[in-house]
């Protein structure tokens, strides 16, 4: 299941524009990057965000961060071009914005494929319109090298002329449906940003609630949020203790001919298990990733 390849509790945003800022995330405990050309780059800036990512991207360094470039749409004067350099370059996914129908995704697929894109690299969708909400079923079946979605929730914001409430309750059928739709098609799904960066209580509840509804992680905007995404994304300790113990004792009633068992006074059952193991992959691979990920 693309959700649970790896880690995502972290992707941070940095603009491609600003070489300190590419630098510096080979050195943060951010689980991916989101390398951008769009909207955090000015438009007489568009050329050198792409060269200096290009430019990073080659001289490689990022560890098992995940990297994704945020390219600028196809209808733009960059669009293309960002499109070809990026399926050329190491990344691991091209981040297309405000996607709004499947056929956007054929023709960039379309265009990796004629230059030659590694055979690891996925497209994701930034979910961010209000026709993106009602075509988030057939976006998601667009194509096999679909990977993901990221909830674009300040632009979805401003669309739906709804406030950015701490609760999201205006956005949450939004929220819910590309939801549905990721799941349904095994795609991995990211929250989206919160604006405060003085609000610290706020980003920890929009994190709590991130993960609760589902999202597999949080795209940031600041280092300085990395931490709490990361804790708050993981699972913890009590967590991974009794997934290990529901997946010991099934093992040892299967080999009884048993299907299902009490542990503790619960019913655990295959279902249960399949979770429990899901939940111990992703331990094991954060674990992994915290070894080989030198910090800032």
């Amino acid at each position: 299941m693309a959700a649970l390849s790896r880690p995502r509790r972290s992707v941070l945003y940095m603009p491609g524009s600003n070489g300190r800022a590419l630098e510096k995330g080979r050195s943060l405990l951010a689980d991916g990057l989101i390398l951008d050309m769009e909207d955090a780059v000015s438009p007489d800036s568009k050329k050198l965000a792409r060269d200096q990512i290009m430019a990073a991207l080659d001289a490689g360094g990022f560890g098992p961060r995940e990297i994704q470039v945020r390219v600028n749409g196809l209808n733009t004067p960059w669009g293309y071009d960002d499109i070809v350099a990026t399926a050329r370059s190491k990344a691991d996914a091209i981040l297309l914005p405000k996607v709004e129908s499947p056929e956007t995704i054929r023709q960039v697929a379309a265009i990796m494929q004629a230059e030659g894109a590694h055979e690891n690299m996925r497209i994701w969708c930034m979910m961010e319109t209000p026709l993106a909400m009602l075509n988030a079923r057939d976006i998601a079946g667009a194509h096999p090298l679909l990977g993901g979605f990221v909830m674009g929730t300040s632009d979805l914001a401003k669309d739906l002329n709804c406030a950015h409430t701490r609760d999201r309750l205006p956005m949450i059928t939004s929220l819910g449906l590309c939801m549905l739709a990721a799941r349904a098609y095994d795609l991995a799904i990211l929250d989206g940003v919160y604006l405060d960066l003085s609000d610290d209580e706020g980003f920890r509840a929009s994190c709590v609630q991130g993960r609760e509804l589902g999202f597999d992680g949080k795209t940031l905007i600041h280092p300085k949020t990395i931490e709490t995404a990361n804790t708050t994304f993981a699972p913890s300790d009590a967590d991974i203790a009794w997934a290990r113990k529901i997946i010991a004792a099934h093992q040892e009633a299967s080999a009884r001919g048993q299907g299902v068992v009490l542990v503790d006074g619960k019913l655990i059952e295959n279902l249960h298990v399949v979770s429990a193991q899901r939940l111990v992959g992703l331990a094991d691979q954060i674990a992994a990733m915290e070894t080989t990920t030198t910090p800032e």
